[in-house]
């Protein structure tokens, strides 16, 4: 599913227009990022939880020239998905 086609169904399924459907999934996706960018989580009871992984520093080859290469620590998103998601999906 794409994200034109999430705001097509957010918006049948709540009688909201397009534009509307579609600037509520934006400030979404935006206040979810803002969070993750605090270092914080978000969790959305029944679906999943949204957090901030750290990555340690670590060595790595290069895999043309087998060179070892150093690679610096980083955060990643990280999505958990919650117990009432992992049931639908089995």
């Amino acid at each position: 599913m794409t994200k034109a086609e999430l705001v097509e169904k957010v918006a049948s399924d709540t009688g909201l227009s397009k534009a509307d459907a579609g600037r509520a999934l934006d400030a979404a996706f935006d206040n979810i990022k803002k969070t993750l960018k605090k270092g914080q989580k978000v969790t959305l009871v029944g679906f999943g939880t949204f957090s901030v992984s750290k990555r340690k520093a670590r060595k790595g080859r290069n895999p043309q020239t087998g060179e070892e290469i150093k690679i610096p620590a980083s955060k990643i998103p990280k999505f958990t998905p919650g117990k009432g998601l992992k049931e639908i999906v089995k």
